[in-house]
């Protein structure tokens, strides 16, 4: 996942925040995020690109094999075509950078484009390529939570959630993904490790979070309050 999800028809949950996160490659080979966004939608929505696109290399990088050369050239100009909105023309870059040489930072961007283009179960198989290559992405793995959730054939909540676990292992601080795993956890029934996850949203910096934290918490209560008056009502 990766944009706020409210109650849909096809699942029946209420999910949060989910957002689409652009590889890049810095000098030494590993993956970073150079850009990502956040912003409010319904379930059916797709979420507009965002301004800034990760560009595939260093400005200065050079491969010594032409057939690297070329993928990396690909990726380069498929990041170029997604500055410009142009995502069709970016997919098919990305797709013969993959075909050239299948890398994380290849897959990763092949994904972006297809989930932009609402073909989720291609980008599904693109990001589960993706996190094969680099397991460590906590990235792939939000934005496969993503996939999952807004899949049209079959949503899969149970693998949107973990994955979000797994990401936010890799990344304990980053508040979105506290507040995404937050939201399936909710949506999944679990309110107490939901109420801690919102917690940890807020700290980190989702304001947003303050509302849920109210809402789960009178959840909780609720809940609490319904179990003891069962348990009187069974004693009398």
């Amino acid at each position: 996942m990766l944009l706020r999800l409210r109650r849909s028809s096809r699942t029946g949950i209420t999910l949060a925040y989910s957002f689409q996160r652009l590889y890049s490659l810095n000098s030494r080979g590993t993956s970073i995020c150079r850009s990502h966004f956040l912003q409010d939608s319904g379930l059916k929505r797709i979420p507009s690109l965002a301004r800034r696109w990760a560009t595939s290399t260093t400005p200065h990088s050079v491969a010594a094999d032409p057939a690297e050369a070329e993928a990396i050239s690909c990726l380069e100009k498929g990041t170029q075509k997604l500055e410009e909105g142009d995502v069709e023309a970016a997919r098919t870059l990305y797709q013969r950078s993959v075909e050239i040489k299948r890398t994380a930072s290849s897959l990763f961007n092949l994904g972006v484009t297809h989930y932009h283009l609402k073909d989720f179960k291609q980008a599904i198989e693109a990001w589960n390529e993706c996190v094969a290559l680099s397991p460590n992405s906590a990235d792939a793995h939000t934005n496969l939570a993503s996939a999952y959730i807004l899949s049209s054939q079959a949503p899969r909540p149970d693998l949107a959630l973990q994955h979000l676990q797994i990401a936010s292992d890799l990344s304990p601080e980053d508040p979105e993904i506290a507040f995404n795993l937050a939201a399936v956890l909710e949506a999944c029934g679990h309110l107490e490790n939901a109420l801690e996850h919102y917690k940890r949203a807020k700290k980190y910096g989702v304001e947003k979070a303050e509302v849920h934290i109210r809402n789960i918490s009178a959840k909780i209560l609720g809940k609490k309050m319904k179990d003891l008056d069962g348990c009187e009502i069974s004693s009398s």
